[in-house]
């Protein structure tokens, strides 16, 4: 049983405790252990909408939908460090399992309908995942949850992929 015990310790190195998530519970998340998927949604206007995800290894798909400088799927790679700044910008916001905050949700009463959304999942390799849907349009008091999210892909090497020309 000691052998076990010892055997499962370095499994336990990589992960860490979500304390800032919005369920006020903490619970131990591999960040280096889980593909992160990060989609847009349209706006009215010319908001980019595209996905992107990426795995712990740093490999990275880019697919671009509208009003992004590429169309269809590119590849890129992410340093080790590029992946971790990206999992905890968004390790805050991380539900327990799903967490939707649009419009007629609590929070989000009377959300204007022109703003774009975004869609961020967690895979992890066990089979778990997350998933938080967030409007933009829902006039949150945590502003800090707007700016984080939509901050989070520029910690990422695709701004060649999505900036307009």
């Amino acid at each position: 049983m000691k052998m076990i015990a010892l055997a499962m310790v370095p499994m336990l190195g990589g992960c860490v405790m979500a304390v800032g998530n919005t369920t006020n519970q903490t619970a131990p998340v591999a960040i280096e252990r889980e593909t992160i998927t990060y989609e847009t949604s349209p706006c009215f206007g010319t908001c980019p909408v595209y996905r992107v995800t990426i795995q712990p290894n740093g490999a990275g798909v880019f697919e671009g939908k509208r009003f992004t400088k590429v169309s269809g799927i590119r590849t890129f790679r992410a340093s080790p460090d590029q992946y971790r700044a990206f999992a905890a910008k968004l390790q805050p916001y991380r539900p327990q399992s799903e967490r939707l905050v649009q419009p007629g949700q609590p929070g989000c009463e009377n959300a204007p309908t022109d703003m774009p959304s975004v869609d961020v999942r967690w895979t992890e390799l066990s089979g778990g995942s997350q998933h938080l849907s967030f409007y933009y349009g829902c006039r949150m008091r945590e502003q800090a949850m707007n700016e984080a999210l939509r901050s989070a892909p520029n910690e990422l090497p695709i701004e060649q992929f999505i900036e307009a020309n």
